[in-house]
């Protein structure tokens, strides 16, 4: 049976975007098992009760399977680099060997982001936005709908399109955004085409 999993921020003990991560997890044991459920994951971690920033890892099928705790730093992007491929990644399952595969032959780069279809995805890790000097863009179809993505989209505070390496070459900020660093502009950075 396959697993997936949630990775969810955890700050002075606060929980971030749960609305979002429950939703995920439901939706993803729907269309994987066709089991209805109403999973509030609220009922099943207890945050740690300090200051530090912690990546809860909630692994799931079926049922909650694990949850762990994990001191975050947040990784330096400095250096990506496109690379093509026709990957297939709707659900935030525990196999991410095709995103390791690409990753280890473009190890050289802080990260990748992956092009399909000649269309911007997503980074290795988290969802991309550029912002062409009024509003900011994620792509229509990344790989992975992000909760902090789905949080954004829905305050009307990012909007879809389809978008390729010639938007991304001329838009005037580029950022990145997952469950743990947020909303994240990117600044100096070097991309490879």
């Amino acid at each position: 049976m396959s697993l997936f999993f949630e990775t969810i921020k955890i700050e002075n003990s606060k929980i971030y975007n749960l609305k979002q991560h429950n939703s995920r997890l439901n939706k993803t044991i729907k269309s994987v098992f066709g089991k209805k459920t109403d999973f509030d994951l609220k009922n099943f971690i207890t945050p740690p009760q300090n200051n530090t920033i912690y990546r809860c890892k909630v692994i799931y099928d079926t049922k909650i399977k694990d949850i762990s705790f994990h001191p975050y730093a947040i990784k330096k992007f400095q250096n990506f680099i496109c690379v093509k491929s026709d990957i297939s990644y709707p659900f935030k399952s525990i196999d991410r060997s095709e995103i390791e595969n690409l990753l280890i032959l473009n190890s050289k780069f802080d990260d990748i982001i992956i092009i399909k279809e000649n269309l911007i995805t997503d980074t290795s890790i988290a969802n991309i936005a550029i912002y062409d000097g009024l509003n900011w863009f994620t792509p229509k179809h990344p790989l992975l709908k992000g909760t902090l993505r789905a949080s954004l989209i829905e305050q009307n505070l990012l909007k879809t399109k389809d978008f390729g390496v010639k938007e991304l070459k001329s838009s005037v900020k580029i950022a990145i955004m997952n469950a743990m660093i947020g909303f994240y502009e990117l600044k100096d950075i070097k991309i490879t085409y």
